[in-house]
């Protein structure tokens, strides 16, 4: 069928622009939506008590109607961990790869949203038709295996996302990426391509994973005692590299997190673990056996090597205990937010006598360096970009790169959240906003954290809190008992006896005085003790712990 000659084409980022994590982009072609990714955030450090960090689709929740797809380019949490959230709401299909969509239903069951998704295994060999539109995939690679690009076709050109990617010629399962694929969509016309920014200020190439291989065996050839070797769940071709270096030494490989057991689990039931039999073997086994003859792969329960990594350096692992000869290896990189808890780690480590390995000796990232990311430019020979996945900085590197590729600065699209770019005849121009932030997601309440509770519970983990119990009488107006002040993370009473006798007094003077002039609201009395009290106590201590005054009435 002819394509029709009028498509009208907007794009906008609900998060992953500005930030690391939370990746969400919209397509709008005409009247349908089709939402790329859905993911989440791990909370900043001063996020406390937050568990994850999620996208605001109140856009899409509003205009659910519209959507038609959702897409996910890989399993990575940060492209999908949101998205049973947005299940709640919305009620579209998802389609991603065979492991991607086994990956996603698994965060389904753990996440008990299970029955909420209408899931859809895609071919990347093969087009997809939806309503009136095109979309066709193509195999990038990627710290996961199975992961995808995607092209939109319009009447106006391809819009082409490139999901996160790098060029790996000699990849651990021999999946390339599909640089033909992308040549030809080049040669057809691309209106926009949207491409991974994470590693833009780093120069050259991003190097295979294969190399990770051989320095795998090496390390484990000369290990003396245990190997643990800290990773992602995620990372199947890390994994894969870790068991066979473990079979290449003659050693049983047992694994610890539950996260991580299922992953492997399904890595190996679809085909893309390749573990022979007797390979694996329990935790509670390993203690039978010479610590020479032993490997071990540990991930947190949410499936990352940071959270192992810590407890096991402060002693507080359930399972893992160090001895004097294990060779530890950090096998992944730290997250912003988690340098300084890594740094940290691996120099207990180090204080207590273990050969710690770490680095790119042990790791290479999955993300497209600078000559990469010029490839892609080359390959696609887009009329317009728009850099994502990455921190502001990452973004305008990359955006600097596409001018290196003769892209002029009209055609260069910097974004944040919300900002929508607009496209008609081939020209494209930014032209207005939709709502778009973050959520914060604390248990199972979803975005009912907000900067009044972040903020009291800063104040709460800064300058502690103090209670004042006091009891008035009802008819005579009176104190009947108190006011007694409690204290928590503001001073050691014992220390601050003057202090405390002295806010007592104050407590006691302020209500007295209010309850001579008839002043007897709860809300009146509690502001003056708050009001009179922090003075006092900013002027002698500096600090402004949070006051919680507590009236009954008898």
């Amino acid at each position: 069928m002819q394509k029709r000659k009028n498509d009208h084409v907007r794009i906008f980022a609900m998060g992953g622009v500005g930030e690391i994590g939370k990746n969400m982009t919209v397509i709008e072609i005409n009247d349908d939506l089709f939402v790329v990714d859905a993911g989440l955030m791990r909370p900043k450090d001063d996020m406390l008590g937050v568990d994850i960090v999620i996208p605001d689709s109140s856009y899409l929740t509003e205009n659910r109607d519209r959507i038609r797809a959702i897409f996910l380019t890989h399993g990575h949490h940060a492209h999908m961990g949101g998205l049973p959230y947005l299940l709640r709401d919305i009620q579209a299909p998802v389609y991603g790869t065979k492991l991607t969509i086994a990956l996603f239903e698994q965060l389904l069951r753990d996440t008990k949203a299970s029955g909420k998704a209408r899931t859809n295994v895609i071919d990347p060999n093969k087009d997809l038709k939806i309503g009136d539109e095109r979309i066709s995939f193509f195999r990038v690679n990627h710290s996961v295996p199975d992961a995808i690009g995607i092209a939109f076709h319009t009447s106006q050109g391809a819009i082409v996302h490139t999901g996160d990617f790098k060029f790996d010629h000699t990849p651990v399962d021999g999946q390339k990426s599909d640089i033909s694929k992308l040549s030809r969509l080049g040669d057809r016309g691309v209106l926009c391509l949207l491409s991974d920014s994470k590693n833009a200020e780093i120069p050259g190439k991003t190097p295979s994973d294969s190399g990770v291989g051989e320095s795998l065996e090496d390390h484990f050839y000369f290990a003396k005692g245990r190997v643990i070797t800290a990773l992602y769940a995620t990372n199947i071709h890390r994994i894969q590299q870790v068991i066979n270096a473990a079979i290449a030494n003659r050693r049983r490989v047992a694994l610890d997190g539950r996260h991580l057991e299922r992953i492997v689990g399904i890595a190996t039931k679809l085909g893309y673990l390749q573990v022979p039999r007797h390979t694996f073997t329990t935790l509670d086994k390993i203690s039978k056996r010479k610590d020479q003859d032993v490997a071990i792969i540990t991930s947190g329960n949410q499936g990352d090597p940071v959270t192992p990594l810590i407890n096991i350096a402060d002693g507080s692992h359930r399972n893992l205990k160090l001895k004097a000869n294990d060779l530890f290896i950090f096998a992944a990189s730290s997250t912003p937010g988690t340098e300084k808890s890594v740094t940290k780690a691996i120099d207990s480590l180090m204080r207590m006598d273990v050969q710690v390995i770490y680095g790119d000796d042990v790791h290479v990232s999955g993300h497209a360096s600078a000559e990469d990311l010029k490839l892609m430019l080359h390959l696609t020979q887009p009329k317009h970009f728009i850099p994502i996945h990455g921190e502001f900085r990452m973004q305008k590197e990359h955006a600097d790169l596409a001018h290196s590729m003769s892209l002029a600065p009209h055609q260069v699209f910097l974004v944040d959240k919300g900002d929508v770019v607009e496209f008609s005849k081939e020209q494209a121009r930014q032209v207005d906003k939709v709502p778009a932030g973050q959520l914060l997601v604390d248990g199972l309440g979803v975005g009912d954290v907000g900067n009044i509770v972040l903020r009291d519970r800063r104040l709460l983990a800064e300058d502690g809190t103090l209670i004042v119990v006091v009891t008035l009488g009802k008819r005579q107006k009176n104190i009947v008992s108190g006011p007694e002040i409690i204290t928590r993370g503001f001073v050691y009473v014992r220390e601050s006896e003057k202090l405390i006798g002295d806010a007592t007094q104050i407590v006691e003077e302020v209500l007295n005085k209010s309850l001579d002039q008839n002043i007897s609201e709860w809300s009146s009395l509690k502001n003056g003790i708050r009001d009179a009290l922090g003075k006092y106590l900013y002027d002698k201590t500096k600090r402004r712990p949070m006051i919680l005054p507590i009236i009954m009435e008898i």
